[in-house]
């Protein structure tokens, strides 16, 4: 008994549910596996979903999604993450070391993960990283806002006005002598941000000439919004901007 012959157009949409005569099916899956080598390519060589996204044009969650799988990419975005190379991340990152320096050099004064975070506006893990040594790169603003925060606080003890803060300050100068972290004094300015660069003090005690101030940063949301959205609402803003020529801390507004 011979079985009927199987219909033309059957033998094709079988074909091409086996990916057989469909291109797509193979190039899709190298496709994929080509972003997401080129994007672990690129954060072996210091580069953050953050800052591999700046580099193609792409939001954060787009690359991490890439990265992971959850998300196929299309032509477009593949031709973005092709052209990000290690020279133009470097042109959005640089060397953590002299961050990494300063912020140790602050932990020998009492200025803890937490404290410094709150000062640089940036989530307490961020700091954690960078003193630990496990950020490569940092970003040229956060690198300029901790040479900031560290010419302001480098000789200037943390303050201890209640329980919380001195065991705060207690803490950052125990995680200073484990690690063996030089002060502010122990450091050379000139070399602070060369890569590479290790300063030969070591850990001494330092008592700084002085108490820190605290350094808030503005709310920018709020310095853009000083009128509400919605103006027929009586809602008033919260914290406005200060008056022109007035300063709060370190910056001043125009």
């Amino acid at each position: 008994m011979t079985s009927a012959p199987v219909p033309s157009r059957t033998r094709h949409v079988n074909r091409h549910r086996s990916g057989q005569d469909n291109p797509r099916s193979t190039s899709g899956r190298d496709s994929d596996s080509d972003v997401r080598g080129q994007i672990r390519r690129l954060r072996a060589q210091g580069g953050t979903y953050r800052s591999i996204a700046a580099a193609a044009g792409l939001a954060p969650a787009t690359v991490h999604d890439l990265a992971s799988g959850r998300r196929a990419p299309t032509p477009a975005t593949s031709r973005s993450i092709a052209a990000v190379t290690s020279a133009s991340l470097r042109r959005a990152r640089v060397d953590a070391g002299g961050t990494r320096l300063r912020l140790r050099a602050l932990h020998v004064m009492g200025h803890g993960s937490a404290r410094i975070a709150r000062a640089l506006g940036i989530r307490e893990m961020t700091v954690r990283a960078i003193v630990r040594g496990d950020a490569p790169t940092v970003s040229t603003t956060l690198r300029d806002q901790a040479a900031d925060l560290y010419d302001a606080w480098w000789d200037k003890r943390a303050p201890e006005r209640d329980r919380f803060e001195r065991a705060a300050a207690t803490a950052a100068r125990r995680r200073a002598i484990r690690g063996n972290w030089c002060a502010g004094a122990g450091l050379d300015d000139d070399q602070l941000d060369t890569p590479g660069y290790k300063p030969a003090a070591k850990w001494k005690p330092a008592t700084g000439t002085g108490t820190a101030p605290d350094i808030n940063p503005p709310d920018h949301r709020q310095r853009n919004r000083t009128t509400p959205r919605h103006p027929s609402k009586k809602a008033a803003v919260k914290n406005p901007a200060p008056e022109t020529g007035t300063t709060q801390g370190r910056h001043s507004w125009p």
